[in-house]
C-alpha cells in the first residue's frame, strides 16, 4: 500500500478537515458532502483520514467485518465462534460513477438459487466499507436510484438484497463521504438532506498558503515515506485525540439551552423536517468532545448550524447554498442558552495538530453569481451585436409549472423522468435471454421456458427441473433523461421588457422542470450577425440560469445562424453522450432578419433538423394584435410542435402532435403530454 499524505500536513481546508474529523469522533453524524473544484484536496483529505482511524478489531474469516465484542447474529457468515479473532487497518472504499448495483449492494447469484437451492452472495462494496470510509467521488453523477441505496444503508446501518424471494442483509455502518462539482449539476434536495454536513471547499486565494502547498506535495512526491516520518508526531497526537474524544462522546451533556438554540435555529431557517435537528445535536455534541469538554456551548451550536444547515434551506435548484451568519447570531441570541463559561475555541476549525505555519485558510463558500444588471432599454433594441448601446439583462418572471415536453420513442439513456426509455428499474414489459450476467429474473418466462423438458430431463416429485438455458432477463421499461438544448432568441425584436422577462421566465421554468427530470442542458443563443454557446451541454441547471439571467439583447435575428449553431452541438455531443437523446427548444418570434434571405436560410437550417429526426419545440413569442405566424412557420420547417407561451402553462395542451419525417423515411413523433 502506497503511503498516504499526512492529515496534518494539509495546508488549509479548515472546515474540510473538521467535518471529516467530527465524523470520525461520532459516526452517527451522518457523513460530509464536500462541494467545490477540483484539485482542492477533497480525495487527499479523505485517504489521510483513514490512516488516522484505529486499528478495527474483526472475526477472522468473517467477509462482513463482524466486530467479536458485538457480532452480528443475522451476519451471512455467522454464527462466529468465540476466539480467533484480529484486527486490520480501517478501509476506505472508493464507489467508482459507473458502478452497478450488484457492485455496490452484492451479488445474488439466481441461477444457484433457483436451480440448486443455494443461497450464495458475493459482498459488495457496502460490505467492504463496513466500519471503515466509504468515499464517493461526485456523487451527484450517480444515478438515483444507487444514491437511495448507499443513502438508506447508512441510514439504517444495514444493506438489504432482495430478489424473487431470495433476501441477505448484512451491517453496514461508515462513515459516509461525497463530493461534488456543483458546475457538474446538483443532488435533489431530498438526498442532499440526507448527508449530515457538508463543507464547501476552494482553492486559497493567498499566494504564500499556494507556495506552501506546493511546496509540501512536491515534498511528499520525492520522498512519500521520507515526507510522513516526519509529520510522524503530529499524526500520532491527532489520532491520539480521535480516540480520547470517542471516549468522552458518551459522557458529554447537551442540554436544554443547547436544545433550544438548536430547534431555534432550524426554525428560523425554515428546514423541512427533523432531521436537521438531530444531526445539529450530534455535531454540537461531538464538537464539545473533540474540545475535551463535558457540556455543549452555544459556540459548539454555532458551528454546527454552519456545518449542518447550509444545504438543506435549499428550496430549488436555483437557490444559492450558504447561511446568513447575522441571522444565525440573532437567532442563538434570542434563544438565550446556557452557553457555560466563556472559554474560546481551543482548536479553531482545523483540527489542530498542525504547524504554525500551514496558517488557517478562509475558505467559505464560493461567492454568488453577481446578479446581472437591469439599465434602461430603450434604444438598444436595434444596436448591432457587439457594438455599443446594447441591451443589459432583464430579470426573469416568476417561473411556472410547465407540461412535459417528451422525445418520442424508446431511448437507452441514463435513467431520468422524461421520455420513454429501456431501463434497469421500472415496469416490466417482456423478457429475453439474459445477455452475460443475470441481473433481473422474469420468473413466469423462466418456467415458461423449462416447462416443455420436465419429462426429458427426468422431472421427480414436485420440483422443477431448471436449467441456464431455460433462464429468462427481465426487459424493463421506465424513463430517461434528454438533453434539452435551449436555442434562445436574444435580437431586438426581443429586447421589449416585458417580453424578454415572460421569454426568461418562460426558459427558467423549463430549466426547472429539466432538473426534475434529471436532463442535461445547453443553451445557444443568437443576435446580431452569429450565435454563441452561452453554456455548453451539462447538468448544472443553476449555471444555465445564472447564464440566462445575464443574457443581454439587441441587434438582428441570425435564425439560421442560431439552428446552426445548435445542429454543430449536437453533432459533438453525440459523440460524447450518443444514448442521450435531444430535445430541442427553439425559443423566438420566427422574425429572421439580418444578410442575404434570412427566411430561406432560416428555412434550409431548420430542415437539417427535419432530416435528422431531431425533437423539437418552437415557443412562439409573437404578441401583439398583429401577428405574422413566423414561428409557426419555422416550427413547421422544423417538422416541430409550436406552442406559445400561454400554451406551455395552459392546463392541458394535449393535441399538440405533430408527425417528423426523418431519415431512410422513418417517423417519430413529438408531443406534449399533460
Amino acid at each position: 500500500m502506497s503511503t498516504p499524505y499526512p492529515f496534518t500536513a494539509l495546508v488549509g481546508q479548515d472546515d474540510l478537515r473538521l467535518a471529516l474529523l467530527l465524523n470520525a469522533v461520532s459516526p452517527a453524524v451522518g457523513g460530509v458532502l464536500v462541494r467545490g473544484e477540483k484539485g482542492t484536496a477533497k480525495s487527499t483529505a479523505v485517504r489521510a483520514l483513514s490512516a488516522l482511524l484505529p486499528q478495527v478489531p474483526v472475526v477472522a474469516g468473517c467477509r462482513f467485518s463482524c466486530d467479536p465484542a458485538a457480532a452480528d447474529p443475522a451476519c451471512p457468515d455467522g454464527p462466529h465462534d468465540v476466539g480467533g479473532d484480529s484486527a486490520r487497518d480501517a478501509r476506505m472504499v472508493e464507489l467508482p460513477v459507473g458502478a452497478s448495483e450488484d457492485r455496490l449492494v452484492g451479488a445474488l447469484d439466481i441461477e444457484r438459487a433457483l436451480a440448486e437451492g443455494v443461497k450464495a452472495f458475493e459482498p459488495g462494496l457496502l460490505a467492504d466499507a463496513h466500519r471503515g470510509i466509504l468515499y464517493v467521488d461526485e456523487v451527484n453523477l450517480l444515478h438515483d436510484h444507487l444514491v437511495d441505496l448507499l443513502l438508506d444503508a447508512a441510514a439504517m446501518g444495514a444493506s438489504y438484497v432482495e430478489r424473487e424471494g431470495v433476501s441477505v442483509r448484512h451491517a453496514a455502518r461508515f462513515l459516509l463521504v461525497g463530493t461534488m462539482n456543483p458546475e457538474e449539476g446538483e443532488l435533489r434536495p431530498q438526498l442532499l438532506d440526507r448527508f449530515g454536513l457538508t463543507v464547501e471547499v476552494a482553492a486559497s486565494r493567498e499566494t504564500d498558503q499556494r507556495v506552501e502547498v506546493v511546496r509540501r506535495r512536491l515534498a511528499y512526491d520525492d520522498d512519500a515515506e521520507g515526507f510522513a516520518a516526519r509529520w510522524g508526531d503530529e499524526e500520532a497526537a491527532l489520532r491520539t485525540r480521535i480516540v480520547a474524544a470517542r471516549a468522552l462522546l458518551p459522557q458529554v451533556r447537551l442540554g436544554d439551552g443547547a436544545l433550544r438554540q438548536i430547534a431555534a435555529t432550524c426554525a428560523a431557517f425554515e428546514v423541512d423536517g427533523m432531521r436537521a435537528d438531530i444531526v445539529m445535536a450530534r455535531t454540537a455534541t461531538a464538537l464539545a468532545a473533540w474540545a475535551g469538554r463535558e457540556d455543549v456551548l452555544a459556540e459548539d451550536v454555532r458551528q454546527a448550524a454552519l456545518l449542518a444547515l447550509p444545504h438543506r434551506r435549499r428550496r430549488n435548484p436555483f437557490d444559492a447554498p450558504g447561511l446568513d451568519e447575522d441571522k444565525l447570531d440573532d437567532t442563538l441570541e434570542q434563544s438565550g442558552g446556557d452557553d457555560g463559561d466563556d472559554d474560546p475555541d481551543p482548536d479553531g476549525p482545523g483540527g489542530g495538530g498542525l504547524p504554525p505555519e500551514s496558517g488557517p485558510d478562509s475558505p467559505g463558500a464560493p461567492g454568488d453569481q453577481s446578479d446581472a444588471g437591469q439599465e434602461d432599454e430603450s434604444s438598444a433594441a436595434q444596436a448591432p451585436a457587439g457594438g455599443g448601446g446594447e441591451q443589459q439583462a432583464v430579470r426573469a418572471s416568476e417561473p411556472f409549472r410547465t407540461k412535459m415536453l417528451s422525445v418520442p420513442g424508446l431511448g437507452e439513456g441514463a435513467a431520468g423522468r422524461r421520455s420513454r426509455a429501456r431501463t434497469e428499474h421500472g415496469r416490466t414489459t417482456g423478457a429475453r435471454r439474459p445477455q452475460g450476467a443475470l441481473t433481473k429474473l422474469h420468473l413466469a418466462a423462466t418456467v415458461q421456458a423449462a416447462a416443455p423438458h420436465q419429462r426429458a430431463r427426468g422431472r421427480s416429485g414436485r420440483g422443477l427441473v431448471v436449467r441456464r438455458d431455460d433462464l429468462r432477463q427481465a426487459t424493463r421499461e421506465g424513463r430517461e433523461g434528454n438533453l434539452v438544448l435551449f436555442v434562445v432568441d436574444a435580437s431586438g425584436s426581443m429586447a421589449a421588457r416585458q417580453r424578454m422577462s415572460a421569454v426568461k421566465g418562460a426558459v427558467l421554468s423549463l430549466l426547472l422542470d429539466a432538473y426534475q427530470r434529471r436532463d442535461k442542458v445547453g443553451l445557444v443563443t443568437f443576435r446580431g450577425t452569429s450565435a454563441d454557446v452561452a453554456l455548453p451541454p451539462t447538468s448544472s441547471v443553476d449555471a444555465a440560469a445564472a447564464r440566462l439571467e445575464s443574457l443581454p439583447t439587441g441587434g438582428r435575428t441570425p435564425v439560421s445562424a442560431g439552428l446552426l449553431k445548435a445542429h454543430e452541438v449536437l453533432r459533438v455531443e453525440r459523440l460524447r453522450d450518443p444514448a442521450r437523446r435531444p430535445l430541442v427548444v427553439v425559443v423566438t418570434d420566427g422574425r429572421a432578419t439580418g444578410g442575404p434571405a434570412p427566411v430561406a436560410q432560416a428555412g434550409r437550417a431548420a430542415r437539417l433538423f427535419g432530416a435528422a429526426g431531431i425533437a423539437s419545440v418552437v415557443v412562439d413569442c409573437e404578441s401583439g394584435p398583429v401577428r405574422l405566424g413566423l414561428a409557426g412557420q419555422l416550427a413547421g420547417e422544423l417538422g416541430a410542435t409550436a406552442v406559445t407561451l400561454d400554451e406551455l402553462r395552459a392546463e392541458s395542451i394535449a393535441g399538440l402532435v405533430k408527425d417528423v419525417q426523418g431519415s431512410g423515411s422513418r417517423k417519430t413523433r413529438m408531443r406534449s403530454v399533460a
